[in-house]
């Protein structure tokens, strides 16, 4: 009687040898099916090399989603267009497209807190992973905060050169703070690099013009805005917060007169 040898442990090892061994998750699968459909040895090869391809995206997909750094999965399908029905939606579908990424230029969200400037900006930001760029999710202080701290451990030029090649930098909370030296001057200088060379959206509670507020250096930021204004498109949200406070019970309701004394 013949025996059938098994080829399965060698041929894990050869796949593990090429860097291959994502095959083995979906081999017993497809051999079945090669087997039930009588598929041609070409087949059944194209299509445990499509598994691997798709495996491969995947994780180089979920390696951007970790290395973006957003809060949580804010998506275009879950944002709530109903709340703002003034809001240009054809405008933004197009941004999701991430066209303007190639393009390299900003995108300036302006509104009062709460309105989802956060929510639009991380999910244009998801869109672009899904299109294969690296992208990252900061805000002002943290970004500045990061920059500075790498001095300390002499890695400043190599995390600056970092983030002047990547292709879209999210920068949450612009102006919350007005920015002071030297934070302003390494704020204009990642701009001013970063001009025409990669795509960047800004987010911020401050009208557009107010936008220069953000400094203290009236002079240098009229120069920083004037890089990230040339060319950018402008998203404005309004309307009532989504973070309401919580409804109080009758006995700690208090009532403020104008003015804003209690009553």
């Amino acid at each position: 009687m013949e025996h059938t040898i098994n080829p399965m442990p060698e041929l894990a090892s050869l796949l593990k040898q090429l860097r291959l061994s994502g095959i083995l998750e979906s081999l017993a699968v497809r051999n079945r099916e090669a087997v039930e459909g009588k598929l041609a040895y070409t087949e059944f090869l194209t299509l445990v090399i499509q598994d691997e391809v798709a495996r491969r995206e995947q994780n180089k997909f979920q390696s951007r989603v970790r290395r973006a750094g957003f809060r949580g999965e804010k998506t275009l399908e879950g944002f709530d267009f109903s709340r703002h029905p003034q809001l240009n939606q054809e405008l933004i579908r197009d941004l999701a497209t991430c066209q303007f990424i190639d393009e390299k230029v900003s995108l300036l969200i302006a509104g009062p807190c709460g309105t989802g400037k956060s929510h639009i900006a991380q999910a244009i930001a998801h869109c672009a992973v899904r299109h294969g760029h690296d992208v990252l999710f900061t805000t002002q202080t943290k970004l500045l905060g990061n920059l500075h701290a790498a001095r300390a451990t002499n890695t400043f030029e190599r995390r600056f050169q970092n983030l002047i090649k990547m292709p879209l930098i999210v920068i949450d909370d612009f102006g919350l703070k007005p920015m002071r030296p030297p934070h302003d001057e390494v704020f204009h200088d990642l701009v001013a690099e970063r001009y025409e060379r990669g795509a960047t959206i800004v987010t911020s509670n401050l009208d557009f013009s107010e936008w220069g507020d953000g400094f203290t250096n009236q002079l240098l930021g009229a120069a920083t805005l004037d890089r990230l204004r040339h060319a950018a498109y402008r998203i404005v949200l309004d309307g009532d917060s989504y973070r309401r406070p919580r409804p109080m019970d009758g006995s700690e309701k208090t009532t403020f007169t104008e003015g804003g004394k209690k009553g």
